[in-house]
């Protein structure tokens, strides 16, 4: 693509009051109306003095500030620019947004993780964000380092890190993240909690946990509930709760002696080639021919405990190939590297490995997170950046449930992606005939995405 060299002389000029540049927000916000986000704000959140009237508009404006890309305070100026406020009332400025997030104690952060959970209720009866969670609903939780910069931040510490393979340890916040989500469906975030970089990574975990599997039922989860975890969530508490409220625990386990021995004591005929990169099928023996295999044994963990849980310890094994060996010679013994999943499940042997397997999904939830409103925590106010950290998650879910409207392969896009083709659409407003249209880009080639998302919200849920 080169500039034309034969048209006249071009000139820029902001002076349009009819211009938006994210169009999408229309659509979007309107969601967020039917699926009740300003109505749990304004019966859920109750901040002190004028600085926190008003709660539900400010919350939706930096949820649509976020929606349309924001990660900064300063940056939710974004909705107000042209012809935004004919679209759109109660749009406030970043200096009254960041007065009103300073104005956030702890017991004013869970009023607003409340209205959220709220409102990804609403969603889940406006959209189909949980298809199949009447079957089978996956829990997943995990945690993820944000660094930070700057020294004063409330609440900072320094915590562990793998940054290229290496460990680190840097300065920032520790948040913690649970979604929902099932074989049909990708994942909506259910809970959020904010942590000083230091804390271990299973602090709050069981009282969070507790709180997505309410969610998720309440978001119609009536079938079976699969909380899945890494190793630093593998403690008494976790498994206790899950026990305690009836749903199954899938939990990758540390490899200490007591696990090691149990792999070892596993006979060579339990062994199973799995699907696995690099794997191969073999017509003549209908098999898979794979470096990995998997097996599975009986196991007590925390035993000698009042919290001793008896449950299947699901291994799987891959080869520890010697880099120096020599190209044809076999090794005398051959060692393994083993994985190991402490769980209750229900499912075959393969299936529940495989769907233990499928709990990175959180990892791409977290890199959503990061490439959009979490790449910054703005504030040096612990509890405003825990605020920012519940709004991320409310425009993370809307931007979920404005895919599943939009149709075809929109449900299961990147947020990122939703946000580019979607949300963040050049608009120009036009009045005729008391009705305000809007003219967007002609031959955009995402047009089916948006026309399917704006006739869905234009017409009354129920």
């Amino acid at each position: 693509m080169r500039l034309r060299h034969d048209a006249p002389v071009v000139r820029a000029t902001f002076d349009d009051p009819n211009l938006v540049s994210c169009a999408g927000l229309l659509p979007v916000m309107r969601l967020a109306e039917q699926a009740g986000l300003h109505d749990a704000v304004a019966d859920r959140v109750r901040l002190p003095t004028d600085k926190g009237a008003n709660a539900a508009g400010k919350v939706a404006t930096v949820v649509a500030g976020m929606l349309a890309g924001a990660d900064s305070i300063d940056d939710l100026d974004v909705a107000r620019h042209g012809g935004m406020r004919k679209l759109f009332t109660d749009v406030y400025a970043p200096s009254t947004l960041g007065s009103f997030l300073r104005t956030f104690t702890h017991g004013h952060v869970r009023q607003l993780q409340a209205a959220a959970r709220d409102a990804l209720i609403g969603l889940a009866g406006r959209a189909p964000i949980l298809t199949g969670a009447d079957t089978l609903c996956f829990v997943d939780i995990d945690s993820m380092l944000r660094r930070v910069y700057g020294k004063q931040k409330q609440g900072i510490g320094f915590g562990h890190a793998k940054i290229g393979g290496y460990n680190v340890w840097l300065r920032g916040y520790n948040p913690l993240v649970a979604t929902l989500s099932t074989p049909l469906s990708a994942p909506v975030i259910a809970a959020t909690r904010l942590r000083s970089g230091n804390a271990g990574s299973a602090r709050g975990a069981a009282s969070m946990i507790a709180e997505a599997i309410g969610t998720a039922r309440a978001c119609g989860a009536a079938g079976e509930i699969v909380v899945r975890a890494d190793s630093a969530f593998y403690a008494k508490t976790v498994v206790t709760t899950c026990r305690r409220r009836r749903v199954r625990f899938s939990v990758t386990t540390r490899i200490d002696a007591k696990i090691r021995t149990a792999c070892e004591n596993i006979t060579a005929d339990q062994w199973i080639d799995i699907k696995y990169p690099k794997a191969v099928w073999d017509e003549d023996q209908q098999r898979w021919i794979s470096d990995a295999q998997i097996a599975e044994t009986t196991y007590t963990a925390f035993a000698g405990t009042r919290h001793a849980v008896t449950a299947r310890l699901i291994v799987r094994r891959i080869r520890r190939d010697d880099p120096a060996q020599v190209r044809g010679q076999q090794e005398l013994l051959p060692e393994y590297r083993y994985h190991t999943v402490f769980t209750d499940s229900p499912y075959t042997l393969v299936q529940a490995e495989a769907q233990h397997r499928a709990h990175a999904i959180i990892e791409q939830v977290n890199a959503d997170l990061i490439a959009g409103p979490l790449a910054h925590l703005p504030s040096g106010r612990f509890n405003a950046n825990d605020a920012w950290l519940a709004c991320a998650a409310i425009a993370h879910n809307l931007t979920r449930a404005a895919g599943h409207l939009a149709a075809g392969t929109w449900s299961t896009a990147r947020p990122a992606t939703i946000r580019t083709r979607i949300i963040t659409i050049a608009g120009r407003l036009a009045h005729r005939a008391r009705t305000v249209h809007l003219h967007l880009p002609e031959h955009w080639p995402w047009q089916t995405g948006f026309d399917n998302l704006f006739t869905t919200v234009q017409t009354t849920p129920g």
